[in-house]
């Protein structure tokens, strides 16, 4: 800091002067809001990468979708435009234009250039709200280079433009109108975002989301980038997608179970008010062995959870666990049954609308709200007695299913601890494959799972030994989606992963949360072959880290290495090419003017074991070169749901997904 940076000399000749440091009030600077905004973008919008690039688009679609919650809104249009611009539109009451008695100027202006402004924190205005920060479509102006909003209201149209946030003229009237609602475009400012490339796909999961969440709205996303054609190559208009639903979250357990098989033939259901809170709960039971629980206030996703979530797993503990004692189906088990058994197999959405949610921090991702915990556990309690009394035969398939739960519980701990307790002979307790680093530092240090022995003797050979530990996986590891916990545990490397890694199973809050305290690296890679079957043991160890160590990717620990493809010479002159394009663009600049293709030599590396250790050092270990790619979770949902259909047992999603996806596959044969 400039306070600290005192002048030596100045020291020694004992100055006393008001320059000392350079430190006085020209040094304190008073920020405007929009100011702020664009000096500190990820205190308002988690980052500025593809996360932060989508977030802007969810706070203004938000916006509508507070519109539709408050009765006013039924349709919302986003649009990505050529220009990878955003542009959303709702039929909802049109942002007020009129003129704000304490700013002097018009309301729309305030909303668009105000942080903390919006009709959010006016309970007559909304009920219940998810912006209810009042930072979000003003931190969206801010960090667009232009943004346009368009008001049609009371039979007229109006419009304003603005640049990073300040206005570019006062509101207009442009004319007269026949509908209401409000269009906002917008394009992010490339000053601000390293990326600003649109995906799609994104979007359309997260689109889906907020139709699930809010039955009988219709949210249409195009994609005015790409085209689509019919089987005889006619076009067909641009890409897009329409979302609804009439069953609200009973159709969001379906689409998630889609690629699972059933236990119970039914999505219970239960949606209502209690003690003022909407409460909305569908769940149901699958035969896998993992819990896929996601909570919503507001609409948006606390994958942190907190109260409603509390109050959800006590109502079903509480209830499932009575029912089980009344039936005498418990009296033969020799041991307690945990509150995670009751949760094994079961896929559950539950959504709660709070009129002043109290959120832990900006991100919005747990909910502290005290008083929202009783109304869901009652909701809950009250909807499945209903179900198990009405339903015997299907409340005796769960309650087998939590008995079974709870014997492989009993087996998975026993597997567990052989996995957490060292052995003498290995002294240290790590695994004998593990070649580790050096350094203790866990921020510093590195582990490379590889594939094969014979390209992790090559890494142990070509890595930096100070950061990089080097693990060898022996063939394909075991596919958790389809396996019981004590399996898992039993499975040698996967034991092994743990064991390198120093976690281990338990926390004081969760016995299955992942504890990550005495976690040896802070960058884990896998690194496989660039080919069909290191695509496959890529997606297990991913299907692994996703169901069971999830808390390393949130964390943002999981990277994916990228080894090259391509080694391209002529003479003494060489360089690596990562895909095709690349190849051919160098195989030209090689070629020159008078040369030919043959004298160009292009080797293809099918596996990592090809490359000596000093090419694995230049292309995939050493930080300078290396292109690691992080791996992250953008929706959850869509995440459970990609991975069930992948690694599932269901045949025919999987294989409509090839076929949808095979266009894009660069497969080696």
């Amino acid at each position: 800091m400039a306070e600290d940076n005192l002048n030596e000399e100045e020291g020694k000749q004992g100055a006393s002067t008001p320059e000392l440091g350079n430190y006085d009030a020209s040094n304190i600077q008073a920020l405007e809001g929009m100011e702020h905004v664009r000096m500190r973008p990820s205190m308002y919008i988690g980052d500025v990468g593809v996360r932060g690039l989508h977030h802007l688009v969810y706070e203004v679609v938000d916006n509508s979708i507070d519109e539709a919650l408050a009765g006013h809104c039924d349709t919302i249009h986003v649009t990505i435009t050529p220009e990878n611009g955003i542009r959303v539109e709702d039929n909802g009451r049109g942002i007020p234009v009129d003129i704000h008695e304490k700013e002097g100027v018009s309301a729309l202006q305030v909303v668009m250039t105000k942080i903390g402004a919006g009709g959010k924190f006016d309970k007559d205005s909304y009920k219940v709200s998810g912006g209810l920060h009042g930072v979000g479509v003003s931190c969206v102006n801010a960090l667009s280079s232009h943004l346009k909003a368009e008001v049609h209201r009371n039979g007229k149209s109006y419009e304003q433009e603005y640049s990073r946030g300040k206005e570019s003229y006062a509101v207009r009237e442009t004319g007269s109108s026949d509908r209401n609602g409000t269009i906002v475009t917008f394009q992010p400012d490339e000053e601000i975002f390293e990326i600003l490339v649109y995906t799609y796909e994104t979007l359309a999961n997260r689109m889906r989301e907020l139709a699930f969440l809010n039955q009988g709205l219709t949210i249409t996303l195009v994609d005015e980038r790409e085209k689509v054609y019919d089987e005889e190559g006619n076009e067909e208009g641009f890409l897009n997608e329409t979302f609804h639903s009439d069953a609200g979250l009973k159709d969001f357990v379906s689409y998630l179970d889609s690629n699972r098989e059933a236990l119970i033939s039914e999505v219970i259901h239960v949606n209502g008010e209690r003690n003022g809170v909407p409460v909305e709960v569908a769940m149901t039971y699958n035969t896998s062995f993992s819990e896929n629980l996601f909570s919503y206030v507001n609409n948006i996703n606390t994958y942190e959870g907190g109260t409603h979530l509390t109050g959800f797993r006590r109502g079903l503990t509480l209830t499932l666990k009575k029912y089980a004692e009344s039936s005498g189906m418990l009296d033969k088990l020799k041991f307690d049954i945990s509150a995670d058994d009751f949760r094994e197999g079961l896929t559950a959405v539950v959504s709660v609308k709070v009129a002043e949610p109290q959120f832990q921090g900006q991100t919005k991702t747990k909910l502290g709200n005290a008083e929202v915990s009783a109304p869901v556990s009652q909701a809950v309690s009250d909807m499945l007695e209903t179900y198990l009394e009405e339903h015997p035969g299907e409340a005796k398939t769960i309650v087998n299913k939590v008995i079974l739960a709870a014997q492989a519980r009993h087996a998975a701990r026993k597997a567990r601890e052989m996995v957490q307790r060292k052995t003498v002979m290995s002294g240290s307790g790590l695994p004998g494959k593990l070649a580790d680093c050096a350094e203790k530092d866990p921020a510093i240090c590195e582990l490379f799972l590889v594939e094969g022995d014979s390209a992790g003797g090559t890494a142990k050979q070509g890595r930096d030994r100070a950061t990089q530990a080097i693990m060898p996986l022996r063939g394909k590891i075991l596919n958790v989606e389809k396996a019981m916990q004590h399996k898992i545990f039993e499975n040698e490397e996967i034991k092994n992963i743990y064991t390198a890694l120093g976690v281990t199973l338990g926390t004081e809050e969760d016995e299955r949360a992942l504890n990550m305290t005495k976690l040896r690296y802070h960058k884990v890679v896998i690194m496989c072959d660039a080919d069909v079957d290191g695509s496959h043991i890529e997606t297990l160890i991913l299907t692994f880290f996703f169901r069971h160590m999830k808390e390393l990717i949130e964390s943002g620990y999981v990277y994916i290495a990228t080894p090259p493809l391509y080694l391209v010479k002529k003479g003494s002159r060489q360089v690596y090419a990562w895909n095709d394009d690349e190849r051919d663009r160098f195989i030209e600049q090689f070629k020159g003017g008078a040369g030919s293709e043959t004298k160009v030599g292009v080797q293809r590396y099918k596996g990592l074991g090809e490359m000596n250790a000093e090419q694995l050092w230049d292309t995939t270990l050493n930080p300078e070169n290396r292109t690691l790619r992080q791996v992250t979770i953008e929706n959850a949902a869509a995440c459970d749901h990609v991975f069930s259909m992948l690694m599932g047992d269901e045949v025919p999603p999987r294989r409509a997904f090839i076929e949808e996806n095979a266009k894009y596959a660069n497969i080696d044969i």
